[in-house]
């Protein structure tokens, strides 16, 4: 037997009899609407299975990434070789799986900081306004004036090609978009009742911006933030084709492009270069996929 809620009167009642059922939360409206995006679903499945993948690579391939083998090289996918070999005889599933590691890395922690560095800018200057908001905005536009393309290989050449610098690189050139998108919002929610309230009682401006604006701009951040994971894995990939980026023997999708790139390689092993191409093609779209189901999801305007 239902039981009733005793604050619903009779007549209510039965003018709506769903006034019996409990309310869904925010969590499973929020999954609701974005398991009917199906395309985001299937980004989220495809991203799940290549993070687990890269993650337990030392476990699930059975070579080493550097192993070099010349008496296989340009291998085709067999039983000892699922996906073939290169020219020098490594796996290349083995150096998909680690060169997923290195690319994600790159990508994640490029994004984290151009989060904090966009973030803390764009706060900055759509809480406080006037002057600041002038003097961090120029800056941005600065930044953004400055082709991202040359700016990326100009630093990369002036210092050494590694993981951590290349973290660095895309993360002091890939904030600007976040930080406009920040101000935005937190010229948008500055003059809302909660916050004039909050000045009201005396509240600290940081304990404002942080406990109060920021968690209600935190939505449009996030999908901001999935969509440049997909940016930057193609810029690294774009550097590391080029020599730019990541460095042999360390393995990444975009420099096993590079060492494909052979004009007899491509002829005689024609899947070598296909795998890392595809794995960057799927992973890119899988991340636009699921930024586009999560503003759907996010999307206060759409709930039913």
């Amino acid at each position: 037997m239902s039981q009733t809620n005793p604050e619903i009167s009779q007549s209510e009642l039965e003018l709506n009899p769903n006034l019996t059922e409990k309310p869904e939360t925010l969590t499973k409206i929020f999954l609701r609407k974005f398991m009917k995006n199906k395309l985001a679903v299937i980004g989220a499945v495809f991203l799940f299975i290549i993070i687990l993948a890269s993650i337990l690579a030392p476990v699930i391939t059975p070579y080493s990434f550097e192993q070099v083998n010349l008496m296989a090289k340009l291998h085709p996918p067999s039983a000892d070789y699922w996906l073939g070999t290169d020219r020098y005889g490594r796996d290349i599933f083995t150096r998909l799986m680690y060169g997923g590691q290195i690319s994600l890395m790159v990508a994640f922690g490029s994004v984290i900081g151009a989060l904090i560095i966009g973030v803390s800018i764009g706060a900055l200057a759509g809480y406080y306004g006037g002057i600041i908001d002038a003097i961090l905005m120029r800056i941005v536009d600065i930044v953004i004036s400055i082709p991202s393309i040359f700016l990326l290989i100009t630093i990369v050449t002036i210092f050494k090609p590694s993981v951590g610098n290349l973290i660095i690189v895309f993360a002091l050139t890939s904030w600007t978009s976040t930080a406009r998108l920040v101000r935005g919002e937190f010229l948008s929610l500055r003059s809302r009742e909660f916050v004039l309230a909050s000045k009201t009682i005396g509240t600290k401006s940081y304990k404002i911006i942080f406990s109060h604006i920021l968690p209600n701009a935190m939505a449009p951040i996030i999908v901001a933030a999935t969509l440049l994971v997909g940016s930057v894995i193609l810029a690294e990939a774009g550097l590391s084709y080029l020599g730019l980026g990541v460095q042999p023997p360390l393995a990444s999708w975009g420099n096993m492009l590079q060492d494909a790139q052979n004009y007899t390689v491509m002829l005689t092993a024609p899947w070598y270069p296909i795998f890392p191409g595809l794995l960057i093609l799927l992973t890119v779209l899988s991340f636009n996929f699921v930024g586009d189901g999560l503003r759907d999801a996010l999307d206060p305007k759409s709930i039913e």
